[in-house]
């Protein structure tokens, strides 16, 4: 189990990629932290899960 933004997911062994795809995020629209580092979005798919990680998806929101 993954736990995301406080929820535990499974999503051991998906990509930071799938699982915002699975979540329906946008991902030139969100920030993810893996075990409290950044994720470069450049490496969204490759950056693979394991069980136990820790997750956090922040998402940027416009307004005028």
């Amino acid at each position: 189990m993954v736990k995301v933004n406080g929820a535990a997911l499974d999503a051991d062994g998906m990509t930071v990629s799938a699982l915002l795809a699975q979540e329906q995020y946008d991902e030139k629209r969100v920030v993810v932290e893996c075990n409290l580092e950044i994720v470069p979005k450049a490496q969204y798919a490759e950056t693979i899960l394991h069980d136990g990680d820790t997750i956090e998806i922040v998402s940027f929101v416009g307004g005028g």
